[in-house]
């Protein structure tokens, strides 16, 4: 699969002597689901804040669609990537919804002026919000205030959208929820990014996986990434909940772990179905 992203011995350091990356480099599919894993102070921020061109490297090399993360390309770089922050109040404070998703439409001038009223009303029926239109966004709950975030990224439809611990501080319901929209995302063509420490999530989503612990990329790979205890170990993370819960139980401790719920589902039911009672 073609790369729409590509770094290569990527280094940042900030002002104050803090080197959060340290010669990294990879690639990630266009259109795929890639997750970048790692606990605090790993420097999966410091990466994001690549990808939309908000830092710059200070060494190495990194490219969105073959462009140069630089200053030179940063209004196109951050028109073809969208970033959805971990806490909607850093990116949604217009005074109505509407005039919150217009803003994104009017600064990245991706769409006609004549088709902003239909965009913004597609986009808000897509999300199932369109009755919030004129509403306050400090007045909506969290996940409202979050799937609005989302409409203004989808209303300027970049090829890329990354995601900053999007199922933080959501209920299941919630949560549930936005894993549809990302998929409905994934299944249009987007290339998704998600930046986040949920072993779980990463277990269940993902396809592709960025392992990073203090600026170094530990490792680079498919979801057969989360079978490697020692790897996961070195990163500070665990298993996935299911595979910990059948590693536990004799009888299903057979390799490989089950990673998600699904594939635990098989396997239990594998089993039963070969047990004579």
């Amino acid at each position: 699969m073609q790369s729409i992203i590509e770094a290569e011995n990527l280094s940042y350091s900030y002002d104050d002597g803090i080197k959060a990356l340290k010669n990294i480099s990879f690639q990630i599919p266009r259109g795929s689901k890639t997750m970048v894993l790692g606990p605090n102070g790993a420097g999966k921020t410091t990466l994001m804040l690549h990808l939309n061109a908000l830092i710059f490297p200070k060494e190495g090399k990194l490219a969105i669609d073959n462009f140069p993360v630089n200053e030179e390309n940063k209004n196109w770089i951050r028109e073809n990537v969208g970033l959805v922050m971990q806490d909607p109040d850093d990116q949604v404070f217009c005074p109505t919804v509407y005039e919150d998703i217009l803003f994104g439409l009017n600064n990245f001038k991706k769409v006609s002026p004549h088709r902003f009223e239909e965009t913004i009303n597609k986009v808000l029926n897509d999300l199932d919000i369109y009755h919030l239109k004129d509403k306050t966004p400090h007045k909506l709950s969290y996940g409202q205030k979050k799937k609005v975030a989302i409409a203004g990224i989808m209303a300027v439809d970049p090829p890329i959208i990354v995601f900053d611990e999007p199922l933080a501080a959501l209920d299941p319901g919630g949560k549930d929820n936005l894993i549809s929209i990302l998929d409905k995302l994934h299944q249009s063509g987007k290339t998704l990014i998600i930046v986040s420490h949920d072993i779980d999530f990463a277990a269940e989503w993902s396809e592709k996986l960025l392992i990073l612990k203090d600026g170094k990329l530990l490792a680079e790979g498919g979801r057969s990434l989360l079978h490697n205890k020692s790897l996961l170990q070195k990163a500070n993370l665990n298993l996935p909940i299911v595979s910990q819960i059948i590693e536990e139980i004799p009888e299903f401790n057979r390799e490989p772990l089950p990673l998600s719920i699904k594939e635990a589902q098989i396997r239990i039911s594998d089993y039963l179905n070969k047990k004579e009672f």
